[in-house]
């Protein structure tokens, strides 16, 4: 077992260069940028959905008036995302990170297709769900890439970009999609990420993301397998338009009857559906069955062997507690309990599939973290940090336009979302600037610093007023929004480096994994915990509302007394969140420390951090 001495950092796997090693490669930079920016589409898409969902709507027959009926396209998202995760983490451990990279990229390519061209909730719900499985999977496979190429003392920089370019899609995403919803419909976000992804992809691909170096040499150039790329090609193009169904093409008098169902009314019995499952059954058929001469084939031994690897029934369980877990909190309404009506029956099923997860690991051969490594408490401090620090982040993501809407902006949403811009803006510089100084002053010393400035920016806007936020520059908010942003962002390079640095190298892919499902999770439990603390407030201070004989509507009086008890609400669920972001500070302090691979910073050792 490796010791866990010293300061912050990351220790060596095995797949580590040694400290000092030659300089990073041109082309691992290159290869990461190409990562970071799928990273970066992937977290634009998350948040896009923020102002397009009015729209989406009214296209697939949901009333306005509704909006808890959308929901499924939030938590279809939040499911794909989640769930999926740790197994893709480990898949890309164990055959590679540029089939997983580029995998995940035709999944959310696919998703994307779907979502644009839905009709009707579920297939659109089903089209997020795949989105969220593919852009989620990219976040571990660009972490664990750092990991691989970068030596355990340089890796905060490129894990502060990876950080910054995910957090800045929270930036952008919204943004983006104004600018199309300005001149376009909401199913042109959705299309355009088909090109996108192609391009991203390309670019990885030819950046040498594709290559596996083998210890025996270069593999012998394979012979050209015309059927081999055509039939998954036409199996992807053919599948492509029976969902799409463009109008100029269906609507065709001679090009339409490709979208005429053969059988009653069933839209997979249409010609183009057909073509698009025969040539994905024959492709998948030759990629399981082929023999050695394509050495680009996977075989159904090798497939078995794969899954033994991963510890597939591991992440499998995995994925059903994560499933409950998503479902339990992120359907539920905070104004009236804490978890989803579902949950009743969800949370307990949760709770046998935690002891299954449990009992598989502890008996399987190839588990997805050693106990050593679970031991490890950089391991175990990561998980809980980054647990802590999603339930203080999603209280400023939540809380603060509620805040802005019930003060300074009334009647704008757009303009109360704008004040939280700040704090999001914020977020990624903060992420750059932890990566540069990680290293020097070390990830405990680097964490609780983030964690301490975020904690007080929390308790200054416990006390703010009905007037703290306005527009303009207004020095009772925006410094106090950047000063919080800033402190969330300090603290993702150092917690990410830790937990790579506390496991060996072959498993990089699920450790990032995990630390980004911590954040997840963290996030989904803490809007309700937090929103049940401000509840709780806001009931016992309406107890004392007055009583309006002409009626609540027509009471300066009541409505004094109601955005009074509002505020107060809100004051509590930003103490709570103080709460939360100082226990990710101590835990920080306490755990994230470098192995003896690596020697202390100068400044890190002086301070003993």
């Amino acid at each position: 077992m490796r010791a866990a001495a010293g300061d912050a950092g990351g220790g060596r796997g095995p797949a580590d260069p040694p400290a000092g090693a030659q300089p990073v490669a041109s082309a691992a930079r290159l290869r990461l940028a190409f990562a970071a920016a799928g990273v970066l589409l992937a977290a634009a898409d998350t948040y896009v959905v923020v102002l397009a969902l009015p729209a989406m709507m009214g296209d697939l027959g949901l009333s306005l008036d509704h909006l808890e009926a959308a929901t499924p396209l939030v938590s279809g998202f939040l499911l794909g995302y989640v769930a999926l995760l740790p197994l893709l983490g480990r898949l890309s451990d164990a055959v590679g990170r540029a089939p997983v990279f580029l995998g995940c990229l035709v999944a959310f390519g696919f998703g994307s297709l779907i979502t644009a061209s839905s009709q009707a909730l579920a297939p659109a719900v089903a089209g997020r769900a795949l989105q969220g499985a593919g852009g989620g999977g990219l976040v571990p496979v660009a972490l664990a890439i750092v990991a691989d190429r970068w030596p355990a003392g340089r890796r905060g920089v490129p894990l502060g970009v990876v950080g910054a370019v995910q957090e800045l899609g929270s930036v952008l995403g919204p943004l983006y999609g104004a600018a199309i919803l300005s001149v376009s419909s909401w199913r042109l976000i959705f299309w355009l990420n088909l090109p996108l992804a192609t391009a991203l992809g390309a670019g990885f691909v030819l950046s040498g993301g594709a290559a596996r170096p083998s210890a025996s040499g270069p593999a012998p150039s394979p012979r050209a397998d015309l059927a081999g790329w055509l039939l998954p090609g036409l199996a992807l193009a053919a599948g492509g338009l029976a969902i799409a169904a463009p109008g100029p093409l269906a609507a065709n008098a001679t090009w339409g009857v490709l979208w005429g169902p053969l059988l009653g009314g069933s839209a997979w019995s249409t010609p183009l559906a057909l073509a698009g499952l025969t040539s994905g059954v024959l492709a998948g058929g030759r990629w399981l069955i082929a023999g050695g001469r394509s050495p680009r084939r996977v075989r159904l031994r090798r497939l078995r062997a794969t899954w033994r690897r991963v510890d597939g029934l591991g992440s499998v369980l995995l994925a059903v507690l994560l499933a409950f877990v998503v479902v339990s909190f992120s359907t539920a309404d905070p104004r009236s309990s804490l978890v989803a009506p579902a949950a009743a029956g969800l949370l307990p099923a949760a709770a046998i599939a935690a002891a299954l997860v449990v009992w598989r690991e502890a008996r399987s051969d190839a588990p997805l973290l050693s106990p050593s490594e679970l031991r490890d408490p950089a391991a175990a401090g990561a998980f809980l940090c980054n647990l802590a620090v999603g339930a203080g982040l999603v209280a400023a993501l939540v809380d603060v336009p509620i805040f802005a809407r019930a003060t300074a902006y009334p009647g704008s949403q757009l303009g109360a979302a704008l004040v939280l811009v700040r704090l999001l803006a914020a977020v990624p510089v903060g992420a750059i600037l932890g990566g540069l100084v990680c290293e020097r002053l070390g990830y405990r010393l680097t964490t609780l610093s983030g964690m301490a400035l975020a904690t007080a920016m929390f308790v200054l806007m416990a006390g703010w007023g009905a007037s703290a936020v306005g527009p303009g520059f207004r020095a009772a908010s925006d410094p106090v929004l950047v000063g919080c942003g800033l402190g969330f962002g300090l603290a993702i390079a150092p917690v990410n480096a830790a937990i790579l640095g506390a496991v060996a190298g072959v498993r990089h892919g699920v450790a990032a994994s995990l630390v980004v499902v911590a954040r997840m999770v963290g996030m989904l439990v803490g809007i309700s915990l937090l929103t049940a603390i401000g509840l709780a407030r806001y009931d016992q201070a309406a107890r004392s509302f007055p009583r309006c004989p002409g009626g609540a509507l027509t009471c300066p009086a009541y409505d004094a007394a109601a955005q009074a008890a509002l505020l107060d609400e809100l004051h509590a669920i930003f103490l709570a969140a103080a709460a939360c972001t100082a226990l990710a500070g101590v835990i920080g302090a306490a755990t994230l420390r470098r192995h003896r691979g690596r020697a202390a910073g100068a400044i890190a050792a002086a301070l003993g951090a």
